[in-house]
């Protein structure tokens, strides 16, 4: 932010300290200007005398009057009018009071419609000029009385301009505004009946096969013992019934797909076999990490061998993303009794720092992905800064197993999600 700017932003907030200054700066010109002689010995525009006690009344009463111009505009006028028709009117050497009423004429000006700025614009020109001409010490050609008829008509003239550029880019701003809050309208709109279309689609691809499989897959376990030839005709009915039915699904989830992206995948799912192929990737990258693993080597259930593949991978990315040039990382996977535990901890001073574990407070999505994840295995995961600088992500994911008929089951496993 530039000075200016700053000066800008500080002017807004501080209105009633920028006229104080204004009627200090005029009050120094009104007193400078009061020395001035239009008529003065030698062809000199200067002279010595002082101007009068009242003269020197009215320009501080006027002055302190500009004070209060934007909170009262239409008295700040009247009382400056007032103030320079007195002055006009009276014998000897003349200040130049008239100075606050134009100040105070620009400011009415700039705060109201045009209409009204005109009328009270004449007004006060033709009142403030015809007083000076008709009642003033000097002629009525005098140059100072054709001076007060420009100026005040310049101020009004003013005044109206400022607040036709006000309107203006008010109108632009508003218009831009609405433009964007109606283009966010439309593409959420769209998004939802999107949305809602492809749910509907997915409802009755899966309600219409699964049924089907269903049903025939009954008639096969009916039959399978006494007509095995209608068991191998109700199968064949399941096979293409499902064939069939990833057919549509593939259709309908490719309408999500980007340009470029492959028909389908064409290999596993990752995992933590994968895991030194995943920080190679960083150190290549220029982060130093280490690694730690206590899990003794066996395989987790699928849905929490990808969900760890996946906390170590975001919580690295956000150490190189935020964690400056210097950082350092480390990972810790061990198993502890029935749980996985995955540790990723960082020294990183960055200028920027690292996402919060907390959305209301602006953390990422990627914080968010790793809490929904761990959620629905049914683990924990936390996300914060270290004491002493750094940043540190724990999840614990279940991986409990039990008996069932001499075999293991996992209530983890049964899908890579």
């Amino acid at each position: 932010m530039t000075n200016f700017e700053r000066c800008r932003g500080w002017a807004r907030t501080h209105p009633l300290a920028v006229d104080a200054v204004l009627a200090a700066a005029a009050l120094v010109f009104m007193v400078i200007g009061s020395f001035a002689e239009p008529y003065g010995e030698q062809g000199s525009s200067w002279n010595v005398h002082a101007p009068s006690t009242m003269s020197i009344v009215l320009m501080v009463v006027g002055a302190a009057a500009l004070v209060f111009r934007r909170r009262a505009p239409w008295a700040v006028l009247a009382a400056t009018s007032a103030f320079s028709i007195v002055e006009l009117v009276s014998t000897g050497p003349r200040a130049p009071v008239v100075m606050c009423a134009v100040v105070a004429l620009y400011t009415v000006a700039a705060r109201t419609n045009r209409p009204t700025t005109w009328r009270i614009g004449l007004i006060t020109v033709a009142g403030l000029t015809g007083v000076a001409m008709v009642a003033g010490p000097l002629p009525w050609y005098g140059q100072e009385n054709l001076g007060i008829f420009a100026w005040t008509g310049m101020a009004a003239a003013v005044g109206d301009a400022v607040r036709s550029r006000r309107a203006f880019v008010d109108a632009i701003r508003e218009r831009a505004e609405r433009a964007e809050r109606t283009r966010e309208e439309e593409a959420r709109r769209r998004v939802a009946e999107e949305r809602l279309r492809i749910a509907r689609d997915l409802h009755d691809v899966v309600a219409h096969h699964i049924a089907l499989v269903n049903v025939q897959a009954g008639v096969a376990a009916h039959v399978m013992d006494k007509r095995p030839d209608q068991a191998k005709e109700a199968l064949a009915h399941v096979r293409e019934a499902s064939r069939s039915a990833l057919g549509e699904l593939r259709a309908t989830v490719g309408l999500l797909r980007q340009n470029g992206d492959p028909e389908a995948p064409t290999e596993p799912a990752p995992g933590l076999a994968r895991l030194d192929d995943l920080v190679d990737t960083f150190r290549h990258a220029g982060l130093p990490v280490e690694v730690a693993r206590g899990d003794s080597g066996q395989p987790p259930p699928a849905a929490v061998d990808l969900a760890a593949y996946r906390i170590i991978q975001e919580a690295l990315t956000n150490v190189q993303k935020h964690g400056g040039e210097r950082a350092r990382a480390e990972v810790s996977v061990v198993r502890v009794g029935p749980n996985l535990e995955i540790t990723v901890l960082d020294d990183g001073a960055g200028d920027d720092a690292q996402p919060v574990d907390d959305p209301d407070r602006g953390g990422g999505h990627g914080l968010l992905g790793m809490r929904e994840r761990v959620s629905a295995l049914g683990g924990r995961c936390s996300a914060g800064p270290r004491y002493g600088g750094g940043f540190r992500v724990h999840a614990i994911l279940p991986v409990t197993t039990v008996k069932q008929g001499g075999r293991e089951h996992s209530p983890a496993r049964g899908g890579t999600a």
